[in-house]
């Protein structure tokens, strides 16, 4: 249900008041933003060799059995995931998937912080349908239709109907010579999204199908 003050909220990282607890600074970004659908939060650090994050799992009854992603927004920080050390300057993501895991941090400079961003391990979220084309054009721009086509059917597994991936896929495939595979994904598109034959006119990557006759009775 939209927030109804406003379909968006905003806080600066000073603005969330730091609470001492568990040996660190612990900053409560989710109740601050009222997110529902993942966790995030921030821990600080304020001198160097201060604890970042407290040495834990996900495995306890007072944690949400998540998969974890820690990205060090300022300083630089020291992470202890089982017996694997890494080096985490601002910038770094540390992504600790098992929940099992004994992970920690400290702080290499004063006033370093990290933002954790979780969500349940045994309920992965669906990937957004745009991720698979977007992913895929890297491979596509440099004329490696094969890895885009790869790419982009991954998508399919989950989003089987989604127009603008078998629209997506129709281009690739017309570039690679496969130009039955290619109808079949434009046919596709078009029958989930009639919009799709606007897209379509003027694309030259349907070059080589264009004069096929399926190409025709789709009206494009």
């Amino acid at each position: 249900m939209q927030d109804s003050v406003s379909a968006a909220r905003a806080v600066r990282l000073d603005e969330v008041e730091p609470i001492s607890v568990a040996g660190g600074l612990y900053r409560p970004l989710r109740r601050a933003l009222g997110v529902r659908a993942f966790g995030i939060n921030a821990y600080s650090a304020r001198e160097r060799g201060d604890q970042l994050i407290e040495r834990h799992d996900e495995t306890g009854s007072g944690c949400g059995h998540q998969e974890e992603a820690y990205i060090v927004v300022f300083g630089h920080a020291r992470f202890t995931v089982d017996d694997q050390e890494i080096d985490a300057p601002a910038g770094s993501i540390v992504f600790v998937r098992d929940i099992t895991a004994k992970r920690s941090a400290v702080a290499i400079v004063a006033n370093t912080t990290a933002i954790v961003v979780g969500g349940p391990a045994d309920r992965p979220l669906p990937v957004s349908p745009f991720e698979y084309w977007f992913v895929a054009e890297q491979p596509y721009s440099r004329g490696d239709y094969r890895a885009a086509i790869e790419i982009a059917a991954e998508g399919l597994e989950r989003w089987p109907d989604h127009p603008q991936i078998h629209y997506q896929l129709a281009c690739y495939h017309a570039l690679a010579g496969n130009h039955g595979e290619a109808l079949d994904h434009l046919e596709q598109a078009v029958a989930a999204d009639a919009s799709t034959r606007d897209w379509a006119r003027d694309d030259d990557d349907l070059d080589a199908i264009r004069d096929d006759p399926r190409f025709a009775g789709l009206r494009v």
